[in-house]
């Protein structure tokens, strides 16, 4: 009986999902995500072609994105469309995407760091 409860308890637990990844509304008005476990991305699209991707610590707080580089491949029109995305002021990249890009886009950013390092954040 004993062995049966401690099976049941860890059924249970494994199947409580985990939220820490889970899309959560940004301080820009986009949408912010886990990059690995350094970084957040907040990814911000308005129904134009214009895309701006704020980068974050671990601790949500902004990162400069000098000497960063990052693309998108985000599924716009039924298609995965790849474009890069460029360091901006203070701590956000930009970029253009080939077709109009709507609030709840799926797709992924990627950004690679100064050291090489990189990581990528899945909407």
């Amino acid at each position: 009986m004993r062995h049966l409860l401690s099976s049941l308890l860890l059924l249970m637990a494994a199947t409580v999902p985990v939220y820490a990844h889970d899309p959560r509304p940004g301080p820009n008005g986009g949408v912010m995500v886990d990059a690995g476990t350094s970084f957040h991305v907040e990814l911000v699209a308005t129904g134009t072609e214009a895309v701006t991707v704020y980068l974050f610590d671990a601790a949500d707080k902004p990162v400069a994105t000098v000497g960063f580089s990052g693309n998108a491949i985000l599924i716009l029109d039924g298609k995965a469309q790849r474009f890069p995305l460029e360091p901006a002021a203070e701590a956000k990249f930009t970029g253009k995407a080939p077709a109009t890009v709507q609030k709840d886009v799926k797709g992924v950013i990627q950004i690679t760091g100064p050291d090489g390092t990189s990581a990528q954040a899945k909407f």
